[in-house]
């Protein structure tokens, strides 16, 4: 499984927020095995000394890189050559997680998507995406999908995990949601309830649980 940070975040950021420990049991159990990449595309989106088009075509970039570099590395240190990836991530991270797997299914099977904000051109000082960012965001992209692609993509699950406390909105997630369905595109809306915030505290809890149920 491939980790996404949060806005901001780099490759460390799962280990000292303590989520490496609470999948602990998993990894020891040698269930899952974890990885994790700087977000490069997630901090240039928020970099506002850059044009808006210069962030949207680094966020293209971005997938590009995990996709050419970061998979085949992580297929290398598996030993397997086509083995199949997951990804995860939390707030922005759950962006890049969801956009992984529609992007590019031949390689991502599952996404497990946490408090995700998917809307991301809300950010931007442009009221239209570019070709870059169109390509990146399965809001704009998956609409328009058919073929070998979307027959491949209809294979493949994203879980779409979110609570409703504070700083939650969980009308991110039912808008990728219905995206997705739309297109015939597996997924499933988890909500934790008010109880649960946009905070680690709650990533901690919902990445063990689902990857648990994953890898029964």
């Amino acid at each position: 499984m491939l980790v996404f940070p949060t806005a901001g975040g780099d490759a460390e950021e799962i280990e000292r927020f303590l989520m490496i420990k609470a999948l602990a049991p998993l990894l020891d159990a040698g269930r899952i095995k974890i990885y994790s990449c700087d977000s490069v595309g997630g901090k240039a989106w928020f970099d506002k000394d850059k044009s808006p088009e210069h962030r949207m075509w680094m966020q293209h970039q971005y997938h590009q890189y995990v996709r050419h570099e970061v998979v085949p590395a992580i297929r290398k240190d598996c030993k397997s050559p086509d083995i199949g990836v997951w990804s995860a991530g939390s707030s922005i991270g759950a962006f890049h997680a969801a956009a992984m797997v529609c992007r590019f299914p031949d390689v991502f099977e599952k996404a497990l998507a946490m408090s995700g904000t998917y809307g991301i051109m809300k950010w931007m000082e442009r009221d239209h995406p570019t070709d870059y960012f169109f390509v990146s965001s399965p809001l704009h992209f998956v609409p328009t999908l058919a073929g070998r692609h979307l027959d491949v993509l209809r294979t493949r699950y994203v879980h779409i995990a979110t609570g409703e406390g504070k700083w939650e909105d969980i009308g991110e997630s039912f808008w990728l949601a219905k995206v997705l369905g739309e297109k015939g595109i597996p997924n499933y809306v988890e909500s934790w309830g008010p109880d649960w915030h946009h905070d680690w505290v709650t990533w901690r809890a919902m990445m063990p649980k689902i990857l648990g149920k994953w890898t029964e």
